[in-house]
């Protein structure tokens, strides 16, 4: 019982029980100009509900009365779609004809219930029925009969919950999302979720290289107690921290969703930054580059821009500035990048790492492949991207 009252407390049980009465309206005005032919309403909805534009009508509505909680959802039970195939259209029928007859049935139930605990109470108080004439004859009038005049009542509440999550399931198997309507809706969740797992690696790449520049420094310039080289530390870390800056920025823009343009992703074009940067953590950067850098694709360029980041990260974080060998060439058809150092403190990628992960991730998506290990004293990265990818 306590679960029942709690049922009928719920306010989609009067929302779906609206949602039941509102056809017997478009029924009634029917009625009221040809009461000869009610049948007629039932066959009308045939082509109404072939209007592909009425599946998305119903669909709303059925979102808004029966599933509130769902509305807006990308896998929500209902779809808010038009028709795109006859299959959707035939099913809109199908749902309109069923939501006619349980709106049918609902209102009789509605108005005949209630209307017979009115006369239960007429005939108690010793009048005639208000409403129904035929309980005369054989209802007698005494004070008895009002206690009575709750069990309709009661009737129809206990239908209500009943009624309310049968025309739900009704709603979700007719006018629930088509097969081709939800592989769009796992496509464009699965690119959301590989968004965000884009904006998380920017940010791990670009906030933690410019904290791993910033460290190396600052403990450089306290060692060294030299005040020209902690001015060149400091112009460093203001230099990095500024770029982590706007990187930063571009990504919240992204997630704000503001609709203002999120600014150009750095590029290979820029890899001097990332050089300096490092050097001026005290690293010898050796660089070699061949080929046309600016014609490489701008998905590859910019994934490159991100592994050669993460690799000098990893050198700074794990060797410190130890000598770094880059070598980048543009061959035919892909992207070639080894970045070597001496392998003196602990290697990249321990327990909890994701760095490391971050750039097989990125090769991959572009169909290329990277590999970390230590190799012959050194540790390498080395990377392939093919040239011909789109993304």
């Amino acid at each position: 019982m306590h679960r029942f009252l709690r049922l009928l407390a719920r306010p989609v049980t009067y929302t779906r029980w609206l949602h039941l009465l509102i056809p017997t309206a478009f029924v009634a005005i029917w009625l009221f100009i040809d009461m000869d032919h009610a049948w007629v309403v039932g066959l009308l909805v045939v082509p109404l509900g072939l209007i592909p534009a009425v599946r998305l009508e119903e669909g709303i509505q059925a979102q808004l009365l029966l599933t509130p909680r769902e509305r807006g959802r990308p896998d929500a039970s209902i779809a808010v779609a038009p028709s795109a195939t006859w299959r959707d259209r035939w099913r809109t029928v199908l749902w309109l004809e069923a939501r006619l007859a349980l709106s049918a049935v609902t209102m009789v139930g509605t108005v005949w219930l209630p209307a017979m605990s009115v006369d239960l109470v007429a005939r108690g108080l010793g009048g005639p029925p208000v409403i129904y004439g035929w309980m005369a004859p054989w209802l007698p009038a005494h004070a008895w009969l009002i206690p009575f005049a709750l069990v309709p009542v009661a009737v129809m509440l206990l239908c209500l919950v009943p009624a309310g999550r049968l025309i739900t399931f009704v709603a979700r198997t007719l006018l629930g999302p088509s097969a081709s309507e939800r592989l769009s809706a796992l496509e464009e969740r699965t690119e959301l979720l590989l968004e965000r797992n884009r904006i998380a690696r920017e940010i791990h790449d670009s906030i933690g290289h410019a904290l791993t520049v910033a460290v190396v420094q600052a403990g450089a310039a306290r060692a060294a107690g030299d005040a020209a080289f902690t001015d060149r530390a400091l112009a460093a870390i203001e230099e990095t921290g500024r770029a982590a800056l706007e990187d930063l920025e571009r990504v919240l823009l992204v997630l704000r969703e503001t609709g203002l343009p999120a600014g150009r992703r750095p590029t290979l074009l820029e890899a001097d930054r990332l050089i300096e940067s490092a050097r001026g953590s005290g690293a010898e950067v050796e660089a070699e580059f061949t080929g046309p850098l600016e014609l490489v694709p701008g998905p590859v360029s910019r994934e490159g821009y991100r592994i050669l980041q993460e690799a000098l990260t990893n050198v700074l974080r794990h060797s410190g500035p130890v000598p770094v060998r880059i070598r980048m060439a543009v061959l035919g058809s892909r992207l070639e990048m080894d970045v070597t150092n001496p392998l003196t403190g602990a290697a990249p990628g321990g327990k909890g790492g994701s760095g490391l992960r971050g750039m097989r991730e990125r090769a991959a998506l572009l169909g290329g492949e990277a590999e970390t290990g230590a190799y012959e004293g050194e540790w390498r990265v080395r990377v392939r991207l093919p040239l011909d990818t789109l993304i």
